[in-house]
Parts: structure tokens; C-alpha cells; sequence
């Protein structure tokens, strides 16, 4: 199959395909034409690297997984490996979390502060210079 028909049934644009075969992932042959041909295996493929990737994966983790990209991933048991690179991935994850959260409770204290400013009608904050007002 050609990469469109491919993409149609994957849900994966031709250009995340493309991707994919880069990174070794997926591989298709030429056709006489120049077009890249696809197993049919190569959906199973796919679909597997699209629910690690839902699952937070990055493609480098999802490398590691080669092997098994053609089985049933979502239901076959984690290798040690995989329970390792899922967990530090969550470790990511979770900082990103952490830091998100923190940036909005800054971002919510500063309107918290700035409240009683606007409320007032003491000017709008490009009138002050500060973001919020007075810091």
C-alpha cells in the first residue's frame, strides 16, 4: 500500500510516516515509480507506535520497543525494560507537571495581587509598566 492509503488508515499524516521510517520504525520498499510501498503489517506497526506515543512516549523510547511493534502491544505484558522506560518517562512527566503548576500559581498570585488595582481604577498595567502592578 502507498503511503495515503497508509495514512487513511492509520489516522497518521504522511508526514509522521515519513517520520517513523527515519527513525527506523517502519520500513517500506520503493515501487518502480519511486513511491513507498507498505506491508500490511506496516498498520499494525503504526497503530502500535501511535498508542505509545498517546501513552507519553517519545520516539527514542518507543525505539526500544521495535521488536514487539508488530504484536499486540496494548495487551501483551511489559518487559523489564519497558516498566523502566515508562516510569522515567512518568518521572518527566510528572516534573513538567510540577512546574506547570507552579508557573500558574505564581501567575494566579500576581492577578490575585493585581485584583484590588484594577478594581481601584488605578490604571491599566501598561500604565504602570508592570505586568500585574507593582511587584
Amino acid at each position: 500500500m502507498r503511503i495515503g492509503e497508509l495514512a487513511r488508515r492509520t489516522g497518521v499524516s504522511p508526514r509522521a510516516l515519513r517520520h517513523y521510517e527515519q527513525a527506523g520504525l517502519i520500513t517500506s520498499a520503493r515501487a518502480d515509480n519511486g513511491y513507498r510501498a507498505y506491508g500490511e503489517g506496516a498498520v499494525a506497526r503504526v497503530s502500535n507506535i501511535r498508542y505509545l506515543l498517546d501513552a507519553g512516549l517519545t520516539l527514542d523510547d518507543v525505539s526500544a520497543f521495535r521488536s514487539c511493534l508488530d504484536g499486540d502491544v496494548a495487551s501483551a505484558p511489559p518487559s523489564a525494560r519497558g516498566l523502566e522506560i515508562a516510569r522515567e518517562r512518568l518521572a518527566v512527566i510528572d516534573a513538567r507537571i510540577a512546574a506547570q503548576t507552579a508557573a500558574r500559581d505564581r501567575l494566579a498570585a500576581s492577578l490575585a495581587g493585581a485584583q484590588p488595582w484594577a478594581q481601584a481604577g488605578a490604571g491599566s498595567s501598561t500604565e504602570s509598566g508592570a505586568p500585574f502592578g507593582s511587584r
